[in-house]
């Protein structure tokens, strides 16, 4: 996947004036479900994203692959259902991003054994055929012996229960190859600046900018698809400046933590925290994660940052439950995403609000899809190609993505104890032992703290279209969100290995240097 023979392929359609079946704007994972969805299906596709992939809310969810236990308890059946479903797909046709993780919910009252006991049996039922493995109650002895840092004080017992986690931009990442392979254009660094019209003022096609090169391009398209994520309604705005705003936005923050402050591979599930939320910390990539609130904020932004309250928050729930209270000198990385809410008029707080997705047709013809989830990104993707094919006028074609291998796709050794940091790349791992073995520089680790090698980011940067410091420390490997005080440390020789395989200078070098050091402080605390 190279970002030259992406742009080559939008200007030789661009001079031969010919318009593609579908255009997307948002490289974010409903934009990319999308892109994959509609190349499967056989139509010329076209994707635009501002950033690199992935930089907003993409990249900076729980790490969950769930039917979401709040929504069951929320009434919200027919989500949980789909969730459900959704995730036995994404472990099936990814392996490589997509495992079992067990949590435990613990009791410290005698009601709770029974209440969530009984709804997690409910939610075993709703996952029927696509389950992960059954629910059961768990003696006190039993519960402690999966969570050996749980407060034993008070504690009954506890109730144990299967869901999905993934790497999310690792899976984006993989989903624009899985895109590529199926003969999609996707294009990074090249935002949507304006929407074209025919001659009845309908939108059939945008205007694209390369940030790298400043070639604007005309993209003409059938159907054009936003899917811009918490940036919805700007784009609605190009449409039509007048258009009523269909967007809430909250925001939801984790911590990340040294491992032992979770022994064990289970993760713990508190239910109800005194915001409404359920709280989560979980064991991803040798840490801890702590997660997450839902703040209101006035509206979005790239880099949005924790307030001191939801520090405080996780820090003092989380402590709660621990033997050891995590303080705020103990965290290596705080990350901060936002919701793309779709406005609900009965709605009391933005956590009430649904995660169903909604498509929405302006009068002008653009075809919106928003909200939803990372779990349901897939069948996001297939009811909006089905909106698109009618509204596009294009030719009937089936979905076939349910059982459509996602790039990588290859099953994790069953035999090896140890987990290999590489195993996120699926298949493509050989590749990155290959190149290190060729220069054995590149296989050393960047820094002590963390497992990444060179090999990574020459990876990155020649297969993944990654263009930044912050692309390679933020998404293709995932040091800044796992410990932003290492990312800085390996920030320099992140930069001079992207410079030799992208043709850039020392100026460049040190540009980059500074720009990633300002974005790195916003991940600490």
């Amino acid at each position: 996947m190279r970002r030259e023979d992406m742009l080559r392929r939008i200007r030789e359609r661009a001079e031969r004036n010919e318009p593609w079946d579908i255009a997307v704007i948002g490289g974010g994972a409903t934009g990319m479900g999308v892109a994959v969805d509609a190349a499967a299906r056989g139509f010329n596709v076209v994707l635009v994203e501002a950033h690199d992939f992935g930089k907003g809310t993409s990249s900076r969810s729980t790490k969950l692959v769930h039917g979401g236990v709040r929504y069951l308890e929320q009434g919200n059946i027919p989500l949980v259902m789909s969730a459900l479903k959704e995730r036995g797909l994404l472990r099936q046709n990814a392996p490589h991003l997509v495992k079992d993780l067990a949590f435990v919910v613990p009791n410290y009252s005698w009601w709770e054994a029974p209440f969530y006991g009984i709804g997690l049996k409910l939610y075993d039922l709703l996952a029927g055929k696509y389950g992960f493995g059954p629910s059961k109650l768990l003696s006190k002895e039993e519960t402690l012996q999966r969570l050996p840092g749980l407060e034993p004080e008070e504690l009954r017992g506890g109730v144990v229960y299967y869901d999905g986690q993934f790497d999310d931009s690792r899976l984006l990442i993989h989903l624009a190859m899985t895109a590529a392979d199926q003969g999609a254009t996707v294009i990074n660094y090249c935002p949507a600046t304006g929407l074209l019209r025919d001659e009845e003022g309908y939108v059939n096609g945008l205007i694209a900018r390369d940030d790298e090169s400043g070639e604007a391009f005309s993209i003409s398209a059938k159907i054009v698809i936003n899917a811009t994520g918490v940036f919805t309604d700007e784009i609605r705005r190009m449409a039509d400046p007048a258009t009523e705003p269909l967007m809430v936005t909250s925001q939801g923050i984790h911590l990340v933590f040294d491992r032992s402050f979770l022994k064990g591979d289970t993760a713990l599930m508190v239910p109800r925290t005194s915001d409404g939320r359920v709280l989560f910390v979980i064991p991803w990539h040798g840490h801890a994660v702590a997660g997450t609130t839902d703040t209101p904020v006035d509206g979005p932004s790239l880099e949005p940052k924790p307030l001191d309250e939801e520090i405080q928050f996780i820090l003092e729930t989380a402590g709660r439950y621990l033997t050891r209270p995590p303080s705020r000198s103990d965290v290596l990385a705080v990350y901060v995403g936002l919701r793309p809410l779709v406005k609900s008029g009965g709605a009391s707080s933005t956590s009430a609000i649904s995660r169903d997705h909604t498509i929405h047709v302006d009068t002008s013809g653009l075809l919106t899809i928003t909200g939803g989830k990372w779990t349901t990104y897939r069948h996001m993707a297939e009811d909006t190609v089905d909106h698109a094919i009618t509204l596009g006028r294009l030719r009937d074609e089936d979905c076939t993505t349910k059982n459509l291998k996602i790039h990588g796709y290859q099953e994790p050794p069953a035999d090896r104890d140890e987990e290999d940091s590489l195993d996120v790349y699926g298949s493509d791992a050989a590749e990155i032992r290959a190149l290190a073995q060729q220069d054995p520089a590149l296989a050393k680790p960047i820094n002590p703290a963390l497992p990444y090698i060179g090999a990574e980011v020459v990876w990155a940067a020649r297969a993944e279209m990654a263009r930044t410091v912050e692309d390679v420390l933020a998404r293709h490997t995932r040091a800044l969100f796992l410990n932003a005080h290492a990312a800085m440390q390996m920030a320099d020789p992140v930069a001079r290995l992207l410079a030799r395989e992208l043709g850039h200078d020392d100026k460049w070098i040190a540009a980059q240097l500074e720009e990633f050091s300002t974005l790195a402080k916003q991940y600490t605390v």
